[in-house]
C-alpha cells in the first residue's frame, strides 16, 4: 500500500512519460507497482485518470487538472521539507560528478552551479562535457544532462524540457541561394554537419513524421556543436540546430528559420541519475535545483 504522497509522486511522473512501463523506468519500479498507483488513485477520486488501451495510455481532461495541482502541492510539501527539515550544513558538503552536452554545460549549468557555490561553499563540482552519454560508474557521475533518448535502464530519467530542433541560415545565404523549397532541395545547397564521435558519421537531421536525411552538399564539418553554430552564422551552409542555440541569433536577425512545416517534434531533455545507491542531500540539492531551472522556458528556451 502506498500513501497518498506516493500515489501522487508516481502519477506525476505517469503524467510526463508516454507510458507505465517509461514512468517505471524512471522510478525506478514496476509496471505493475505504476498501474496499481494509477488504480487506487482512481478508486479514491472515483474518475479515470488515463485513457488506456493495447497502444498506449492517454491522460484524462480530470488527469490533467488533477496532474497540475499534485505538482503544486509536492513542490509546496519538498520545499516545506527544505526549509524546516533540519538539515545540517555539514551534510551539503562534498563532491558532486555531473555530466552533460557541451553547450548545455556552459549555457545553463554553469550558472546554476554558480549559485549553489554561493550558498553552499563546501559543494563541489566536477562537471564533464561530452554530447554522448557518459559512463556514470567509471566518470563517478551522481547527475547527467542529456537530450535526446535514454534507454538505460540504469538511470531514472526525468524530462524537464521540450527542444524543437530548427534549419536555419543567414540573410546572406538565403539572398545567395535561396531558401530551401524542400528536403530534396535541402541536398542542392550548402550546409553544416555534426560528426557523430562514437560512430565518426555525421548525424543525420531529423524532420517530421520520422524522415531523416543527411544533406548531401555539407560544406563543413564538425564534432563541436558551439563550432558549428559559428560556421553557419559565418553564412558557411545552413545547420540544423536545437532552438537554445538559434534562438538568440533569430531574435537579433542574424539567422533565418527554414522549412518550419517540416519541422520534427521536439526532442526531451532530461536530468539523470544512476539507479543504485542512496541520493545524498547535496545531490539532491543539486537535482532539484536543475530541474527546476532547466524546467522554466524563460531558462531554456522551448519555442
Amino acid at each position: 500500500m502506498f500513501n497518498r504522497i506516493e500515489l501522487l509522486r508516481i502519477f506525476c511522473i505517469a503524467a510526463e512519460t508516454p507510458s507505465f512501463r517509461e514512468a517505471a523506468t524512471r522510478l525506478g519500479a514496476s509496471p505493475q507497482t505504476v498501474t496499481r498507483a494509477i488504480k487506487d488513485l482512481e478508486d479514491q477520486f472515483g474518475e479515470p485518470l488515463f485513457h488506456r488501451s493495447t497502444r498506449h495510455v492517454q491522460i484524462t481532461a480530470f488527469g490533467e487538472r488533477l496532474a497540475s495541482q499534485a505538482r503544486e502541492a509536492l513542490a509546496g510539501l519538498d520545499q516545506l521539507f527544505q526549509q524546516h527539515g533540519g538539515k545540517r550544513e555539514e551534510e551539503l558538503a562534498g563532491r558532486v560528478g555531473i555530466a552533460a552536452p557541451r553547450s548545455v554545460g556552459r549555457r545553463f549549468l554553469l550558472p546554476v552551479l554558480a549559485q549553489i557555490a554561493r550558498e553552499h561553499p563546501r559543494i563541489h563540482f566536477d562537471m564533464r562535457l561530452s554530447d554522448q552519454l557518459t559512463d556514470s560508474v567509471e566518470q563517478q557521475i551522481d547527475l547527467g544532462v542529456r537530450i535526446g533518448f535514454i534507454r538505460d535502464r540504469r538511470y531514472i530519467a526525468r524530462a524537464v524540457a521540450q527542444i524543437p530542433l530548427l534549419v536555419v541560415g543567414t540573410p546572406e545565404l538565403l539572398q545567395r541561394h535561396g531558401a530551401p523549397k524542400s528536403l530534396d532541395h535541402l541536398h542542392q545547397l550548402p550546409t553544416t554537419a555534426l560528426i557523430d564521435n562514437n560512430t565518426g558519421r555525421v548525424w543525420p537531421w531529423m524532420f517530421a513524421d520520422g524522415q531523416q536525411i543527411q544533406p548531401a552538399n555539407a560544406t563543413f564539418c564538425t564534432d563541436d556543436q558551439e563550432n558549428e553554430v559559428e560556421a553557419v552564422l559565418a553564412g558557411i551552409g545552413f545547420g540544423q540546430l536545437p532552438i537554445y542555440l538559434a534562438e538568440p541569433h533569430l531574435r537579433a536577425g542574424r539567422l533565418v528559420s527554414v522549412l518550419q512545416d517540416q519541422a520534427p517534434p521536439p526532442w526531451e531533455m532530461f536530468i539523470y541519475r544512476p539507479q543504485q545507491g542512496p541520493v545524498s542531500p547535496r545531490v539532491r540539492l543539486v537535482h532539484d535545483l536543475l530541474v527546476q531551472h532547466l524546467s522554466d522556458p524563460a531558462f531554456v528556451p522551448q519555442g
